[in-house]
């Protein structure tokens, strides 16, 4: 075997042991994608039921009072990759609020995200890693708002968006906003009952507990979405990955047996250029 057939088979060995390692990657990032959108839908639910129970405590509650303030910053939550092979997952979040980021304040998710960031001089107030699994969403909301309430009760904020992305089947990966604060009314609607339900606190507590775990669910769907979306970009990115292995595997080892058969072409020729001077030396003798 000539030492051009061993580099290519060596060759051919290691694009194999990698795309099993893509095999692996891509199955890894459906089954998690797959289970956070079954827990999107448990979490959709729960916000839904809550937006409800809001509806019914407004009833009861006494008006609230507005009034102009000072005007106060923007802020975003931005949920990123965690980890790489996601394509360009990261930079289409950033180049989605890339106008208002001078000037608001920003809640990063994602180290991915955080690096690709850095390289835009981009500077987050707050940053945090996405979970590796999707079970660990609640207590990223947890961290998130309550990073957010302390810039709500300094008087920092006055609006909060949440940027994240989001997998539909037939369109891929898109970049989603939703308002978290202040709340959109309209989700609350009024009870179509007339009697009030049994409370035992003052409406004004129960709201404002209503609406803390109304925030928080929505900071869950938001995480959860963006989780499901990263690995179903890292699923695309896996499946490409494979078709490239793929035609490099069979470009090799059509030329594997190319090489083989001039190898095998050559010797004979050798034997048989030996034999026709064996037997002209026969002859001469």
């Amino acid at each position: 075997m000539t030492k051009r057939l061993a580099d290519i088979s060596a060759r051919i060995d290691g694009i194999g042991q990698l795309g099993q390692v893509v095999n692996a990657m891509r199955g890894i990032a459906s089954a998690r994608a797959q289970q956070a959108r079954g827990q999107l839908v448990a979490v959709e639910s729960y916000a839904t039921t809550i937006a409800q129970a809001i509806g019914r405590v407004l009833a009861m509650a006494p008006a609230a009072g507005g009034g102009a303030g000072k005007p106060t910053r923007l802020a975003l939550v931005l949920f990123c990759a965690e980890q790489g092979f996601a394509g360009a997952f990261s930079e289409r979040a950033l180049d989605a609020v890339r106008a208002e980021l001078p000037t608001a304040a920003l809640f990063l998710v994602g180290s991915r995200g955080r690096a690709i960031a850095a390289e835009r001089d981009v500077k987050a107030d707050w940053t945090s890693a996405m979970p590796s699994q999707s079970a660990g969403v609640v207590k990223l909301a947890d961290h998130i708002a309550e990073a957010v309430y302390q810039r709500i009760g300094a008087g920092d904020i006055d609006r909060l968006d949440a940027v994240y992305s989001r997998w539909r089947p037939g369109e891929g990966v898109r970049v989603e906003r939703r308002v978290l604060f202040p709340f959109d009314m309209q989700a609350f609607a009024p009870p179509r009952r007339s009697d009030g339900p049994l409370c035992n606190l003052p409406p004004v507590a129960l709201l404002r507990d209503l609406t803390a775990d109304y925030m928080h669910a929505q900071l869950c769907a938001a995480a959860l979405n963006a989780f499901a979306a990263e690995n179903e970009a890292r699923v695309e990115a896996m499946a490409a990955a494979r078709k490239e292995i793929d035609r490099q595997l069979e470009t090799l080892k059509a030329t594997q047996r190319q090489v083989r058969q001039e190898d095998i072409t050559a010797e004979i020729i050798e034997l048989a250029a030996g034999e026709t001077a064996s037997r002209a030396i026969g002859r001469a003798l």
